[in-house]
Order: structure tokens, then C-alpha cells, then sequence
């Protein structure tokens, strides 16, 4: 009867959850027969009624540490709903039982064996509490016969933990009176026979009596005992702790042994499951977050940024975990406000549907930036806080260079920052430090090769790259995949020719080829060019190079868009470094730097979880430039989130720069390697760069802003929104719904704005919609997330600009006419051979990745608005073949910026009593 009514439970569960059914875990230690019977009836049971159930078997080498942590695994699963450990435990190594039972979440103890469900049961607290499954079992028993419990007499013939003690405390709270018996009563036959209800679980054979019973008794028997019996094939049977053939005539119910008890026990362990899993239900719905978020205490005016971050607690960033549907061995925390997630959280969710997919860009910006930062974070925070979708931001993490420089941080502004913003905009998780010892490797990988094929001969070369240790020649794995790529089939050292030996250790690198550069996380214009290799110990090779700021690096480009650790560690193989004086590309895998490198960055490819001022999720994860890069956050970052939001959920992602670069970058680029799809691209404007547009005066921090931009002005703005209606159209060129965000400043009229929204509206945006999450954080951007929520439901058709299998030139040329507004591409000298060299290597069907200014849709920066008919000129172009796309540079482009003449790191310093960091960011 049990069992059926918890089928139809299920049954309806299902119906009204689809795609959920209760949880059920059990945790075995060993590999006991008894345990292994048990197991398996729960198991059966489990099926016939539609439970989940999942039997974890740890060997009986275990130590208490390691079933612990799978304790704690099982704890934070939210897919299981009941939890228990099969006792006893059979292990070989110490274990406190106690400690045990006792780690188990007691919302998941449907044993009832922890010390919180027993304390609740012993103080009567029945409906907040998990019953041990026999004293339960029993329970239902006995209201089956009819007896009223209530003022009965009621015998307990043992005290154990798992049965007597709590059957004495259920029948106490059920209003019986009392008495428990055990080993040392000793008038037990007297106080049996004064029992209206008895129940035995002594763990004595037939201890007590058939005459010791009173008449019409309840007799609940417990008790699994083994006697001999000759007649039986295994020379035993089984009988209770009652001797059921004389106590079947004195009692008015009593349970057969087998066959009694032992049934309702695991019908009662498949109840408080399902009870369980309805506890779960009316606390959280499938699919969502149960998340607690901050409430912002909103000043006017508007303090300073990091005032705003200090007046705000962040929440224990493993709660955050928690919220979000991360299991505690998914998450490495990193102090109390930021962690790393592993990769295993995306494994877990595979199968699980995606969110939809939004990513933030913007027009055209001026040199101050127009907050698309800023947008991204005060979107999540309408969608979570206010709108109470499950909803993750997926940001770039900022370099040191700009935070340090001129730019400060990127945490966003006002009430709409990821916090603490220190943290956020200073070392992280060193995933950037991690990047510059893994870049320089490289770096200095190359030259020493260099120096190495200079001063040895084959012979000694080959000695020290494959030693001989006790005797013996061994290639590594990355020395065979050398000699495969070079067409020898050969394992064995001895077995290589002169001129295979030749071919094996030279590299032959053409000094004038080397692309690779030595990198540092700071704006220091004195290395863009300088000499190396004067010391005396060089022997007079000396070459000139120089340095790029850390994110310009191809390693960060490529843990941005690598899916995995594995293709990490193929993409850091395939990068180019140089060409052989024969002309062919010379690789990281060539140097045998592989290894290590993905050992540098075997953290870094975790993705970093922090939080909201309002309290929603964020992952920071990679920084790539968004010009000789393709400005994006993380590909892993993205996919772990959209599993983790759920099918309605939202994942909100910026793209670097203006739509013209970060946004087609993230359709050509990053959409085509991670294979994600996007529902809605938010554009956003402001007043202030569309004026600039229009023909207003240049503005440059520190700087106050012209009359122009203070001043209401519509025919300037109207003549600036060219660019918008541009930068619409390119959005709208990859079938994708825009909203536009009109990031509203003081200094906006009504009039402005209303102008801007009805021009985007005409230029075909979706919606469009002004937008205050500066001065109110998600409240302000309410009506925006609503639009968004809007759009992802329209119709979207996403294509790529262009096929990769075109010509080099043709990609380039269809990106120029297109996205830009070019008339046509002139290609220099230098990039023509490039593009020859690159097809020639075989490298002619990667994307590109456009390498120009930011501050126009054209080549020249003076030039705003949209401008049309130019002539984009290609100067070089480059290769970065491990992250996946060829760069051509359009104009002069520097890797390593210079510091102004008043850095942001005046205003930047510590507290010596508190060691708090003050100052702007």
C-alpha cells in the first residue's frame, strides 16, 4: 500500500516538474554480503516507485578523510533528495561511525540517524525531523491495526540508537505511556506483560515469551535472529526476538519474522525521500535558484565606486556557490570572496539544456568609455535581483596596465560593480601572472634554441636532448610527436640517421621571423623595443625585441577560447613562434614546451566565480585585448554558466570595444569555436558619444566636458546617431534581435534621450530603452531586462558574417565593406606577403581577427560618425594560430601601452592599520 501510494506521489511530482524525480544516494563502505542484500532491496524499491537511486561503493581501504568528502559531495548535490550510509562500515581503517552518520546534511538524513534528527525527534519536533526508517515503519504498523497509540501502555524492549531509543520517543510524542526495557531490567517479564503495544528489538533469539504477553497485545517484532535447523538446506533459520508461535495466540497483531518489519523499513526509507524531495520542492523549484540578494541603500548623489563596494557585505562566496547549483568539490575557494570553479561542474551539467545567451557591446566609444561594463552588470542585476530569473554575467577580467594607467578598473561603476572591486580589478586568482610565467617561457624557450643550434653540433645537441640515463636513449611523448610531424616513424634514439638526427634537433629559426614577444602586466612604453642578449655569456648573439602588455599575449587568447583542458593543451601546441629559415612555422610543440606551458595553466583554465553588489552570480575569467585579440570572456566561462541558469535562465556576456570590433569578433570568432548561439545583442549609447559623432569637440579624462555635451543639443545628436543606426545594422547582420541601451548621464535631457530611442527604434533596433543602473544599480535597469527578456523570445537566425574557406583577402575585404563601410582594402607590401606566407603554411582558413582603433569605424580616428568610401589600408598581417585566427593591423598599433602623465595609481593607496586598499579604481 506504501509503495503504491508513493509511486502515485511520484507520478504526480513528475507531472507537475517535468524532468524531476526524488534523489536517492547510498553511500556503502566495503563490500559486506549482508550490506550488498540490503542495498539492493532499497535499489529495487527505489525503481518500482520512480525514485533516482544511486549506490556509491567506496573500497574497505577508505579512510574516514576520503568517505567524509564524499559525504560532503553527496551533501551539496542537489539532485539528491535522501542520503544514507549502509552500516556497518566495513573498512580496514579506523572510522568513527559517530562522525559519520553525523556529517550527513540532516535535511537529507532520511535515516534519521544524525544527532540534530534525533534531538528533534526527542523533543518532539516530529514534523521537523527524519524518523529512522524501522521505528517509523513500525509506527505505520501499529496504525494499521486500528489500536489508538493515545493513552496505551507501550513496552520498548531495547535502547539502540537505530530502534529503541527513537521508538521510544515516537510512541512518547504519539502519547503512549512508556517503558523501556534492556539487558539489565530485571523484572522484564513483568513489565511486558503490562503492554498493550510491545515492541522487541533486543537482538536475542525468541527472548521474549508467547506467555509472558498480555492478551490482545500489539506485538511489533524487530528482531532478525539465526538458530540452527537441521531440516533446513543451510542447516539454519531465521526467527525474532519473539517466540512468535506462543505469542501469536496471546497477541491481537503481532509481525511475522521474516517478512515484517524488514518490508516497512525500506517503505519508509523510499517515504522520507519522497517526503524529502517535497521538502525540496516547496523550498525551490526545479530549474531555480533558491539565491538571497542584497539589498543597495541608494544615495544621491552617487558616492564614489569604491565607497559604493566597502558600504556593501558580499555574501561567503561558497553560499554563492551553493545558490547557483555548484557542488562543494566543484569550487576552490580563493579567501571568502572569489573561487575557482573546476571543469568537472561542466561534465556534470552536459546533458542539462542551455540558458539564452546575450551579449553586451556598444557604439562607437569616446577615449572615457560609454559603460558597457557598467550595462552588463546592472542588466544581471534587474534579471536576478528584481526580475528573479537565474541569471550569471560572464566578464573579461581588466589588466593591471589600465587599471594602474589611464582606464582604472572594470568593475563597472556606481551601483552596478562586481565586488570587492580590489580584488576584481588587482591580482585575482593570478590567472594574469600565470599567463606572463607561461608567455616568457616561451620567450626565453626561443632564444635559447637559438643560442644552443649556434654553439653545438648535431651530435651534442642530440646528446642533450635525448640523454642517456643508466644506459639508456628515451624520447619523450613530445619529442615523438616531433619526429611523427617530420615524417620519421622511428622510436627508438639509436635508430635515427645523420640527417634525420640533423632534422630532429635543428630548428633552424630565422631570427627576422620571431613574432613571439616577451610580455609584463604593466604599462611601460620603454619596452616597446629593446635589445637582448648583450651579456658576454651570449657570445655575441644580440637581437632586437620587445615587450607587449600580458593580455596582448596569445596565451590569453588562448584560455579565452579553449572548451577544456585538453584543447587548451593543443591550441598552446599549435602556436607559431617563428618560421625555419626554410620557411615552415616553427611551434611551441617544436620547442617541447607544451607540457609545461598547460602545467602554468592548469588553474588558470578555471574560471572565476565572484558576486554583484546586488548579490548576482559572475564568472571573471580571461582578458584578451579586444584589437589584436577578439576582446571576449571566456568560452569555458560561458558554457559552465548557461548550463547552470537553466533553459530560462539568462547568461549576459561583453564583448570589448564597439560592435564594429568586440561584437563581430564575438559572432566570427569565439560563436564559431564554442558552437553557442546568441538570442540578443544589447547596443550600448549614450548622448555624450553620439554628440561626438555628430561633430562635437574631442573629451579626454581629466578633462571637463564642452558646453556641447552639457548642453542640450538635438540636431548634434541627431547627425551623431549615424552611428548607432551603423552599428545597428552590423548587429542586425548576423540575424540577431537588438535592444539598445541608452546609458543615461546628469547632464541628459528628456528631450536627448527620447530622441535617441526613437531613432534606434527606426534604425531597427528591437526595443530600446534609457537606462539608469549607474545612480540605481538593477532597479534602473528594469525596463531594460524586461526588453531583453522580449527580444530572446523573437525569432533569431544567426549566421556568420563570411566562410572561413575564402580567400585571406576576401575575409578581410568582407569585414571591411560590410561591418566598417570601406569602399575596398589596400593591402601593403608587407601584408601581401604575409597572407601568401600564411596560406602557404596552411593557415589560410583560420578567421580574422581585425587589428585597428577603436574610436572610429574607420582606420583614422579622427574620422566619427559612419563613415563611408575609404580605403582601409592592411599595413602587416599576423598570425595566432593556437588561439585560432590570423590578425591583420590596420594603421599603427601598439601591445604595450604608456603610462599619462598623471596615472590613476596617484589616487591609489593602503590603509597601514586596517589594510584596506583606498583610492580609485
Amino acid at each position: 500500500q506504501v509503495r503504491e501510494r508513493l509511486k502515485q506521489q511520484v507520478a504526480e511530482m513528475k507531472e507537475k516538474f517535468p524532468g524531476f524525480r526524488p534523489g536517492l544516494a547510498i553511500l556503502q563502505v566495503g563490500n559486506r554480503d549482508d550490506s550488498n542484500l540490503y542495498i539492493n532491496m532499497k535499489l529495487k524499491a527505489a525503481a518500482e516507485i520512480g525514485i533516482s537511486a544511486n549506490h556509491i561503493k567506496l573500497p574497505n581501504t577508505a579512510t574516514e578523510a576520503e568517505v567524509l568528502k564524499c559525504i560532503a559531495s553527496l551533501n551539496g548535490d542537489p539532485a539528491v533528495h535522501g542520503f544514507i550510509v549502509q552500516l556497518p562500515l566495513d573498512s580496514d581503517k579506523p572510522i568513527n561511525t559517530e562522525k559519520i552518520t553525523n556529517a550527513v546534511a540532516p535535511e537529507k538524513d532520511v535515516d534519521g540517524l544524525s544527532s540534530i534528527n534525533a534531538g528533534k525527534l526527542s523533543r518532539g519536533d516530529l514534523g521537523d525531523c527524519f524518523i529512522p526508517c524501522t521505528p517509523k515503519g513500525c509506527m505505520e504498523l501499529i496504525r494499521q491495526t486500528g489500536v489508538q497509540v493515545a493513552g496505551k501502555r507501550a513496552v520498548v524492549v531495547g535502547r539502540s540508537k537505530i530502534v529503541g531509543a527513537p521508538m521510544h520517543d515516537l510512541l512518547l510524542w504519539n502519547h503512549a505511556t512508556v517503558t523501556t526495557c534492556h539487558s539489565k531490567t530485571s523484572t522484564l517479564a513483568e513489565e511486558v506483560a503490562k503492554a498493550d503495544i510491545l515492541v522487541v528489538a533486543a537482538g536475542k533469539a525468541e527472548m521474549v515469551k508467547g506467555e509472558w504477553i498480555k492478551p490482545g497485545a500489539v506485538v511489533i517484532d524487530c528482531g532478525i535472529n539465526h538458530v540452527p535447523d537441521s531440516t533446513k538446506a543451510s542447516g539454519k533459520r531465521v526467527v525474532g526476538d519473539v517466540a512468535y508461535s506462543t505469542a501469536k495466540e496471546k497477541a491481537s497483531y503481532i509481525t511475522p519474522v521474516p517478512g515484517g518489519v524488514g518490508p516497512m523499513t525500506v517503505a519508509m526509507l523510499m517515504q522520507s525521500t519522497v517526503e524529502s524531495a517535497q521538502r525540496f520542492l516547496e523550498k525551490f523549484q526545479p530549474g531555480k535558484w533558491n539565491i538571497r540578494y542584497n539589498e543597495l541603500t541608494l544615495k544621491m548623489p552617487v558616492p564614489s565606486d569604491i565607497e559604493i563596494s566597502r558600504s556593501c557585505i558580499p555574501k561567503p562566496i561558497d553560499q554563492v556557490a551553493k545558490e547557483v547549483g555548484l557542488l562543494p568539490d566543484e569550487v576552490e575557494l580563493y579567501g571568502q570572496t572569489k573561487a575557482k570553479v573546476q571543469l568537472s561542474a561542466l561534465r556534470r551539467l552536459q546533458d542539462q539544456p542551455d540558458g539564452r545567451y546575450v551579449v553586451v557591446t556598444g557604439i562607437t566609444p569616446t577615449p572615457l568609455g560609454e559603460g558597457k561594463s557598467t550595462t552588463t552588470i546592472g542588466l544581471v542585476q534587474a534579471l536576478g535581483a528584481h526580475l528573479h530569473q537565474n541569471v550569471f554575467a560572464c566578464v573579461r577580467q581588466p589588466s593591471q596596465g589600465p587599471t594602474f594607467g589611464i582606464k582604472g578598473g572594470a568593475a563597472g561603476g556606481g551601483y552596478s560593480q562586481v565586488i570587492p572591486m580590489e580584488e576584481f580589478n588587482l591580482h585575482l586568482t593570478g590567472d594574469i601572472h600565470a599567463i606572463t610565467a607561461a608567455n616568457n617561457l616561451v620567450a626565453a624557450a626561443v632564444d635559447a634554441r637559438i643560442f644552443h643550434e649556434l654553439t653545438q653540433t648535431d651530435q651534442a645537441l642530440y646528446n642533450r636532448l635525448v640523454p642517456s640515463v643508466n644506459g639508456i636513449r628515451k624520447f619523450s611523448d613530445i619529442q615523438i610527436r616531433r619526429l611523427q610531424k617530420l615524417g620519421i616513424n622511428k622510436t627508438d634514439p639509436e635508430a635515427l640517421t645523420k640527417e634525420e638526427m640533423n632534422v630532429f634537433v635543428r630548428l633552424d629559426i630565422d631570427p627576422a621571423t620571431i613574432t613571439w614577444q616577451r610580455v609584463l602586466d604593466t604599462n611601460d612604453r620603454f619596452l616597446r623595443r629593446i635589445t637582448i642578449g648583450q651579456s658576454p655569456t651570449e657570445k655575441g648573439f644580440s637581437r632586437t625585441a620587445q615587450f607587449d602588455i600580458t593580455v596582448a599575449s596569445e596565451i590569453m587568447a588562448v584560455l579565452a577560447l579553449a572548451d577544456g583542458l585538453d584543447d587548451m593543451r593543443m591550441r598552446l601546441g599549435r602556436m607559431v613562434v617563428a618560421s625555419s629559415k626554410r620557411g615552415e612555422p616553427v611551434t611551441a610543440d617544436d620547442l617541447g614546451v607544451t607540457g609545461a606551458l598547460a602545467v602554468l595553466m592548469k588553474d588558470a583554465v578555471k574560471p572565476n566565480l565572484m558576486q554583484t553588489l546586488e548579490g548576482t552570480p559572475v564568472f571573471v575569467h580571461a582578458g584578451p585585448f579586444a584589437n589584436i585579440a577578439h576582446g571576449n570572456s571566456s568560452v569555458l566561462a560561458d558554457k559552465i554558466a548557461l548550463k547552470l541558469v537553466g533553459k530560462d535562465g539568462f547568461v549576459v556576456t561583453e564583448a570589448g570595444f564597439g560592435a564594429d570590433i568586440g561584437m563581430e569578433k564575438f559572432f566570427n570568432i569565439k560563436c564559431r569555436y564554442s558552437g553557442l548561439r546568441p538570442h540578443v545583442v544589447v547596443l550600448v549609447a549614450t548622448v555624450r558619444a553620439l554628440k561626438m559623432h555628430g561633430g562635437g569637440p574631442a573629451v579626454s579624462a581629466g578633462v571637463p566636458l564642452p558646453k556641447e555635451y552639457t548642453e542640450e543639443n538635438l540636431q548634434l545628436l541627431a547627425k551623431g546617431c549615424s552611428n548607432l543606426s551603423k552599428q545597428i545594422q552590423n548587429a542586425r547582420m548576423f540575424g540577431v534581435p537588438v535592444v539598445v541601451a541608452v546609458n543615461a548621464f546628469k547632464t541628459d535631457t528628456k528631450a536627448e534621450l527620447a530622441l535617441v530611442v526613437q531613432l534606434a527604434k527606426e534604425a531597427g533596433a528591437f526595443d530600446a530603452v534609457e537606462c539608469t543602473h549607474w545612480a540605481e544599480g538593477g532597479k534602473g535597469a528594469v525596463a531594460l531586462a524586461q526588453a531583453v527578456q522580449r527580444a530572446s523570445q523573437a525569432p533569431s537566425n544567426f549566421r556568420f558574417l563570411y566562410n572561413v574557406e575564402l580567400p585571406v583577402t576576401d575575409k578581410i575585404r568582407l569585414i571591411a565593406q560590410q561591418i566598417y563601410g570601406a569602399s575596398d582594402i589596400e593591402l601593403l607590401p608587407e601584408a601581401q606577403e604575409k597572407v601568401a606566407l600564411y596560406t602557404k603554411q596552411g593557415f589560410g582558413n583560420l578567421p580574422i581577427c581585425m587589428a585597428k582603433t577603436h574610436l572610429s569605424l574607420s582606420h583614422d580616428p579622427e574620422q566619427k560618425g559612419a563613415p563611408t568610401g575609404f580605403i582601409l589600408p592592411i599595413r602587416d598581417v599576423r598570425a595566432s594560430v593556437g588561439a585560432g585566427f590570423l590578425y591583420p593591423l590596420v594603421g599603427t598599433m601598439s601591445t604595450m601601452p604608456g603610462l599619462p602623465t598623471r596615472p590613476c595609481f596617484f589616487d591609489i593607496d593602503l590603509d597601514p592599520v586596517s589594510g584596506e586598499v583606498n583610492g580609485l579604481f
